[in-house]
């Protein structure tokens, strides 16, 4: 089972294949199976050209696993994983060359 911890859109500022990205979705996912937990913080910096253009590409999606064991969801752990989000984040953006405009969400933040 996946679920997404934490998502949400910002601002951002990426060039992927030639193409200026003006977005980035940053998430928290966990997956579960058989006994095991994983949580993977990603980047997916993508085009928004309007405010109406929300469609994502994944060729500028950057991930690194963050935990990995066996148990169950907690969400303990996942407190503090949003606690590290942001330099995880800066550091997947930063291997692409890119950065994430914090201060300017360009949508609420989804929790699951």
């Amino acid at each position: 089972m996946t679920i997404d911890v934490y998502q949400q859109y910002f601002a951002g500022s990426c060039v992927i294949d030639g193409r200026q990205r003006h977005a980035v979705d940053v998430r928290l996912t966990g997956d579960s199976d058989q006994g095991m937990i994983r949580y993977e913080i990603s980047v997916n910096f993508f085009p928004h050209d309007d405010e109406e253009d929300f469609a994502v590409s994944y060729d500028g999606y950057c991930a690194e696993t963050v935990y990995e064991n066996k148990g169950r969801r907690s969400r303990k752990r996942e407190e503090a994983m949003l606690e590290s989000l942001r330099e995880t984040a800066d550091r997947l953006a930063a291997s692409v060359n890119g950065s994430i405009d914090w201060a300017h969400p360009l949508r609420e933040a989804r929790r699951g």
